[in-house]
C-alpha cells in the first residue's frame, strides 16, 4: 500500500467533484445479499468476499449512491489488492428497487446504521470491523459513533467520515447558491422520481405539489424528508441530524476528512479542535472537492481515497 500523502491536482472544488465521473473505475463483481429489516422492509448488502480471517471494511454510501459509485468501486479494488473483505450496505431504495415501507433514509439515520453494524458484527467472528461513510453516509456514521460513545468500541475498531455534511444547514444553504445549484438539481431529479414512486404506493405520505415545486434541498426536505421520517420540517431535520455536535462524544479512533474546496460544505462551517474529542483526527486538505480526490498523472486516478482509508485503519486501529 502506497504511503499517505495529500490528494488532488485539479484546481477547483467543482472540477475535483465532477472529474471522477470521467474516470470511473472498472466494474468489480460483488455478491449481493438481501436482509429483512426489523420493520419488515429490506436492504441489499453487496459483499467483496475474501478469507474469513481478513479484516472487514464496511462502506456506507452517500446521497443516492450505491455500490456502483466511483468511491465504492475504487475501494473495492483496493480491498481486493490487500486481501480485505468489503461490505457496502445500500440505504433503503438505493439498490435498484423501491423499498416496501413508507420511510426511506436520511442524513441522521443512526438507527439503521446501528442495526446494520450489529448484524455485520454478529457474523464477523470477532475480527476487525472497520467502518467508513461517504458524504451522507459519513454524517450518519459519525453521528452514530457520537451517540454510542464508548459502546461503539464493542462493535467497530474505528470510523471514518469522508466529505460528510457535518452541518446540514450550512450545506443545504450553500448548495442553493451559484454553481452549486447544479448539484442540487441533480439530486432533486432522482429524489423526486423515487419519492413520486413511493407516493403511488403510499398515497397521502406527503404533499406532492410541494414536492414537485421544491427547487432546493431545504424545500424538498421540508416537504418530504422531514415529515416522512418524523421531523417537523427541514430546519428540525437538519438541526437534529447534523453530526458536528456529536464529534466531541466520539470515543473510538475516528478520521474526519473535509476538503476546504468541497462545494457542498463551506470551509467556514468545518469543525475545529474545540469541536472534537481526543480520538478524532481532522484532515482538511486544500483540494479534493466533494469525494473527488483525483491524483496521479493526467487524466488522474481515484486511488487516494481508498488508500487513505486503508492507511488509517491499519495504522490507527490495529
Amino acid at each position: 500500500m502506497r504511503p499517505y500523502s495529500a490528494p488532488g491536482w485539479l484546481p477547483g472544488g467543482q472540477a475535483q467533484t465532477l472529474w471522477p465521473l470521467l474516470i470511473k473505475p472498472r466494474h468489480i463483481p460483488l455478491r449481493r445479499e438481501r436482509w429483512t429489516t426489523p420493520d419488515g422492509d429490506f436492504i441489499d448488502v453487496d459483499h467483496l468476499d475474501g478469507s474469513a480471517e481478513a479484516p472487514l471494511l464496511v462502506l456506507f454510501h452517500g446521497l443516492e449512491g450505491s455500490a456502483r459509485s466511483h468511491y465504492a468501486l475504487s475501494t473495492a479494488h483496493a480491498c481486493r489488492q490487500i486481501g480485505w473483505r468489503l461490505a457496502v450496505p445500500h440505504f433503503r431504495g438505493c439498490s435498484g428497487e423501491l423499498n416496501h415501507r413508507p420511510r426511506a433514509y436520511h442524513s441522521g439515520d443512526t438507527a439503521e446504521i446501528d442495526w446494520i453494524l450489529r448484524r455485520l458484527h454478529g457474523g464477523n467472528g470477532g475480527r476487525h470491523l472497520h467502518v467508513a461513510g461517504i458524504s451522507l453516509g459519513g454524517n450518519a456514521l459519525l453521528k452514530w459513533a457520537g451517540e454510542q460513545g464508548q459502546k461503539a468500541g464493542e462493535l467497530v475498531s474505528g470510523v471514518a467520515g469522508i466529505c460528510a455534511p457535518l452541518d446540514l444547514a450550512a450545506c443545504g444553504h450553500h448548495l442553493a447558491r451559484g454553481f452549486n445549484r447544479l448539484y442540487t438539481r441533480h439530486f432533486l431529479d432522482t429524489l423526486k422520481a423515487r419519492s413520486a414512486a413511493r407516493l403511488q404506493r403510499f398515497p397521502g405520505l406527503f404533499d406532492p405539489e410541494r414536492m414537485h415545486r421544491a427547487s432546493n434541498l431545504w424545500e424538498f426536505d421540508d416537504a418530504v424528508t422531514g415529515p416522512v421520517h418524523g421531523f417537523a420540517g427541514a430546519d428540525d431535520y437538519w438541526a437534529r441530524s447534523s453530526a458536528k455536535p456529536w464529534l466531541k462524544a466520539i470515543a473510538v479512533p475516528a478520521l474526519v476528512v473535509n476538503p476546504k474546496n468541497d462545494p457542498f460544505l463551506p470551509a467556514a462551517a468545518l469543525p475545529g479542535a474545540a469541536d472534537i474529542s481526543r480520538t478524532v483526527r481532522l484532515e482538511q486538505p486544500a483540494t479534493g472537492g466533494h469525494v473527488g480526490f483525483v491524483s496521479g498523472a493526467f487524466p488522474g486516478n481515484l486511488d487516494w481515497l481508498p488508500q487513505r482509508l486503508l492507511h488509517f485503519f491499519i495504522s490507527e486501529t490495529s
